[in-house]
């Protein structure tokens, strides 16, 4: 089961300029953006574990972005 859905990645796509937008294009992005989120996950998690806690807060996840940058 895919974490994002396609459509609105698709809508999000010609949003940015692109008139036509190919299924495979959509998918690709797709692919990247669950990577990419798991990734920021884990770290946001292990800074999380490493204060001690177990919930991830919207602080976590700010360092994990400003840590992996793409």
């Amino acid at each position: 089961m895919a974490a994002f859905a396609w459509s609105p990645l698709r809508a999000l796509m010609k949003d940015a300029g692109a008139e036509i937008v190919a299924r495979d294009a959509v998918d690709k992005l797709m692919d990247f953006l669950e990577t990419y989120a798991k990734n920021l996950t884990d770290c946001a998690l292990d800074i999380a574990k490493h204060s001690g806690r177990k919930k991830v807060t919207a602080n976590d996840m700010k360092i994990a972005i400003d840590l992996i940058r793409i």
